[in-house]
């Protein structure tokens, strides 16, 4: 139309995905980075150790890289992936070959999904499950052989941290009371497709067979005192008013229900509040946190900026001191305590009739 000004189109905003050669886009957003490096997925599944007996599990397979050699290297192949269009890719790539028969696909959410019976897990998790996922692998029942698993770098190392290492954290002692953790390999991320932004580890984790037995509960609740400052001595954080109240408070309880006959059975029952200590364990669905901060410290209520915090004057405190001075815990830090430590250092204090549920 003449004098009529002729309107520019406006280009839509690209979303980010960045697209497989297969036409089909990857979500940053559900942490899918697909492997593209082929002598990489080469070396994971021979650090596997697969036999050809083993049902292996496989957590976000993508479009099946990984899952060809694994259907190659054991008997059967388990996979759970929660994008359909993923779920779709991976039928089609193998229908009609002699794997189809041997590939089993679930399509959900891993931590929602009841896991068949496997013996080994290979899998390239998506980052942001990684503490749930690690945890539901390990309360899985029948116990699996070992886990071969792609972490964020920082996470990967946390696990297999070693006291007195900066990464040392609660996250540590709780996955080496369950497994024995065992870095395998570094990976690049350009070995990505599309790139993370950070490294990526494999690691390697075995259930301990036979489990160490610990109350769940009583676990939590002492670790997560132990760790409130894991660079500050034990005796400094078992002074403060608020530990010293929790610990008294459970303790004329646990000696009430003696007292009534109602049973030490009972104890497995009882509940404390150790919201201060961080969040719940239980809120996370595993066992743990796994924020990638650079410390696991986390601040008091009632202490200033150095760490100070108000003490309380008691017979109890009296106790619980004579606990840490009997196995020379008081000026000892969590952030240098072995496993073995932790768990002697817990029996010292339910000897003393001092429990953390």
């Amino acid at each position: 139309m003449a004098g009529g000004k002729i309107k520019k189109e406006k280009s839509k905003p690209q979303q980010q995905h960045t697209p497989y050669q297969g036409g089909i886009s990857f979500h940053k957003s559900k942490g899918q980075h697909i492997l593209k490096n082929p002598l990489l997925v080469d070396s994971i599944v021979q650090k596997s150790g697969i036999k050809s007996t083993d049902v292996i599990l496989e957590i976000g397979p993508g479009t099946g890289n990984l899952t060809k050699k694994l259907l190659e290297a054991g008997k059967m192949v388990i996979t759970v992936e929660i994008d359909p269009r993923m779920v779709l890719e991976l039928q089609r790539r193998f229908q009609g070959t002699p794997y189809s028969s041997r590939l089993k696909v679930i399509q959900g959410d891993v931590l929602k999904t009841e896991l068949p019976y496997f013996d080994i897990c290979v899998a390239n998790i998506p980052y942001q499950i990684s503490s749930p996922l690690t945890f539901k692998l390990l309360n899985h029942q029948p116990a699996f052989r070992c886990a071969i698993i792609m972490f964020q770098r920082e996470f990967a190392m946390r696990l297999v941290a070693q006291p007195g290492d900066k990464l040392y954290c609660r996250l540590t002692v709780n996955t080496q009371l369950l497994a024995r953790v065992s870095h395998l390999l570094k990976v690049g991320k350009n070995n990505f497709r599309p790139p993370p932004k950070v490294d990526s580890s494999v690691v390697r984790i075995e259930p301990r067979k036979p489990r160490i037995e610990v109350k769940q509960k009583e676990w939590e609740g002492f670790l997560r005192i132990c760790f409130n400052r894991k660079n500050k001595t034990l005796g400094s954080i078992f002074k403060q008013k608020n530990v010293i109240s929790l610990l008294e408070k459970n303790y004329k309880t646990l000696q009430s229900l003696k007292l009534s006959q109602e049973g030490l059975a009972e104890e497995t029952n009882m509940k404390m509040d150790f919201s201060g200590f961080g969040n719940s364990m239980e809120d996370q669905g595993v066992g743990m946190d796994d924020g990638l901060d650079e410390d696991d410290e986390m601040e008091i209520e009632g202490g200033d900026g150095d760490g100070d915090v108000e003490e309380v004057q008691s017979e109890f405190k009296d106790k619980v001191m004579v606990v840490l001075k009997e196995g020379d815990f008081e000026e000892k830090r969590s952030s240098k305590l072995s496993l073995q430590e932790f768990l002697y250092l817990l029996s010292l204090f339910n000897k003393a009739g001092i429990h953390f549920s």
